[in-house]
């Protein structure tokens, strides 16, 4: 996820509307790769992935995660500290983000 814009093209129109949803996550919330990919309106997780992972340095990368509440593979440690720091609601056994909770309902 916090890979900066370096040895990457610029990010197209895709890309821009996914870094620009992530953007209104708000603090304490998060929203799955595939909810991303919904209030876009186009693609779905997978490509959601791809530009956050290429891109997804620049934005709160640690508010997209997997449907299953866990955060971006191989950021888990810095993901804790955002969600502590922003008092995100965790499951009982702390390493996952407690989603029925936590889920953003999108822009009113």
């Amino acid at each position: 996820m916090p890979a900066e814009h370096a040895g990457h093209a610029e990010p197209g129109d895709y890309a821009e509307a996914v870094l620009d949803a992530v953007e209104l996550i708000p603090p304490g919330r998060v929203l799955s790769y595939g909810d991303v990919a919904e209030l876009v309106g186009r693609g779905g997780p997978r490509q959601v992935g791809r530009v956050m992972s290429l891109y997804g340095g620049a934005v709160p990368w640690w508010r997209v995660i997997r449907a299953d509440g866990t955060p971006p593979p191989g950021h888990e440690r810095r993901a804790h500290e955002h969600y502590r720091a922003e008092g995100t609601p965790l499951r009982p056994d702390g390493r996952r983000v407690d989603m029925r909770r936590a889920r953003w309902t999108g822009p009113s």
